[in-house]
């Protein structure tokens, strides 16, 4: 509507314009010497816009001829780089579907065309990879990282290549320069991290978590626990070897992660080493809160070597408090009840744990406690249960378990926490019944092979004892 209005008030300028020209009494003459030519304005106007006009479209058209080769040649140009481009794209398509023939066939003719192109590249080296040519594939990568738009994706692919080949050297230094091209790039991070965990370099995996905390890679949370988690390593690594430092580290580990019971116990252990008994019942006690653990008991119960077993009972006593809180807490005031002699006392502590399925460890405890009371049968009847009851608990980290608390999962290589707990749920039917007052397993085997009983283990189940 606006164009409308402007194209009509344009119509109406021009029609004043050549009405006002029409009234003008003036002439234009123009003299030569054989002829005087006389026009009014207006005529002498238009005449001269018709001369503008034709002089316009005859340089033009002059225009057109002189840069038409020019053109002619950014047609050429123009047509050659489309099929390019189009083979280019036929080329990813094929590499995408596995077809590793026609991908180099395409990247091939693309490469002809598009000299600087990076995606010829990238093609170049799939079209490597599908055929199995790591020769071809490293070169290919190495190329990328001559350019500074794809030096990055170079760097990754060299990475992934050294990375397969087991060269975890070369690996990390292929890491590191990447990383250092760009901090924030998640993928290096990683990697580096992978590498030094592999490699049990705790101290810079600990760094490495830093760094990508500080860049956003990772929430402050999570960054926080798996820094402890390596703190923890690192103290547990040093114990031995420099204790001041170990102490130092599972201080630290603890200040980020009051729950983890490694760091707890290289510090209530260094602390009695030198002769610190109250240091180490305090980092003990605020553990076992947390996260209750027969070790924690039994570094609690070793925290004055020279007492005796009923001093040792008091100092459990004082740690686990009420037994019927949790089976830890039963467990670890039993154990150190029957090292005392105290019997009645472990009976009592065990009593809310035995009713219906009890752990294999408290099966044990059991029978001890009933051969040192005299019943052999009972004794017996508990050590026959024990054969059949759930697992203990053990450490278990991505579902594998293992003797040893590890900071490092052993199935993605990631940084998780370690679990205390059974290895795997205990399948149905795998329980304890009483019938007739004898004890009978539920299950009952019929195969006629003698360790038919330990074919079936559980997925997560590592056949660790």
């Amino acid at each position: 509507m606006i164009q409308l209005l402007w194209r009509f008030l344009l119509l109406v300028f021009a029609a004043i314009a050549f009405a006002w020209l029409a009234d003008r009494p003036e002439k234009i003459v123009i003299q030569s010497p054989l002829h005087e030519i006389q026009v009014s304005l207006l005529v002498g106007v238009v005449l001269l816009s018709l001369v503008l006009v034709a002089a316009y479209f005859i340089w033009k058209l002059l225009h057109r001829i002189w840069s038409s080769p020019k053109t002619v040649r950014e047609s050429m140009r123009f047509r050659k780089h489309r099929k390019a481009y189009e083979s280019l794209s036929r080329g990813i398509i094929a590499a995408g579907a596995g077809d590793a023939q026609a991908a180099a066939k395409h990247a091939a003719i693309a490469s002809e065309t598009l000299k600087n192109e990076p995606l010829i590249t990238l093609l170049t080296a799939q079209a490597a990879q599908l055929k199995g040519d790591r020769a071809g594939v490293k070169r290919a990568f190495e190329d990328m990282t001559k350019s500074p738009d794809t030096e990055l994706l170079g760097l990754r692919g060299l990475f992934a290549e050294a990375k397969q080949a087991g060269d975890w050297v070369t690996a990390r230094k292929i890491a590191e320069r990447a990383l250092a091209k760009n901090a924030r790039l998640p993928w290096a991070s990683t990697a580096i991290l992978q590498v030094q965990t592999t490699a049990k370099d705790w101290a810079q995996a600990a760094a490495t978590i830093a760094q990508q905390g500080k860049a956003g890679l990772l929430p402050r949370d999570e960054a926080t626990k798996k820094q402890a988690i390596l703190l923890s390593a690192q103290a547990l690594d040093l114990e031995e070897k420099d204790r001041e430092r170990a102490q130092a580290f599972a201080h630290d580990a603890l200040s980020h992660d009051a729950s983890l019971v490694p760091a707890a116990l290289v510090a209530a252990r260094t602390h009695v080493a030198n002769g610190n008994p109250k240091k180490a019942l305090k980092i003990l006690r605020a553990t076992w809160a947390l996260s209750p653990h027969p070790d924690l008991a039994e570094v609690a119960s070793n925290a004055k070597p020279n007492d005796g077993a009923e001093e040792k009972f008091e100092r459990v006593r004082d740690l686990v408090g009420r037994p019927e809180t949790n089976l830890e807490s039963a467990f670890a005031l039993a154990r150190a009840a029957i090292a005392a002699k105290r019997w009645d006392v472990a009976k009592v502590a065990l009593e809310t744990y035995v009713t219906e399925q009890p752990q294999a460890r408290i099966c044990g405890m059991m029978a001890q406690i009933e051969d040192a009371q005299g019943d052999k049968g009972r004794s017996r009847e508990w050590l026959a249960r024990a054969l059949h009851a759930p697992r203990d608990p053990i450490w278990v980290s991505d579902g594998v378990a293992s003797p040893r608390w590890t900071p490092v999962s052993p199935v993605t290589g990631e940084i998780i926490a370690c679990a205390w707990k059974p290895p795997f749920e205990q399948p149905p039917g795998l329980g304890w019944q009483s019938q007739n007052d004898e004890a009978v397993p539920l299950l009952e085997t019929t195969s006629t092979k003698p360790n038919s009983a330990e074919t079936f283990r559980p997925p997560d189940d590592p056949g660790i004892e």
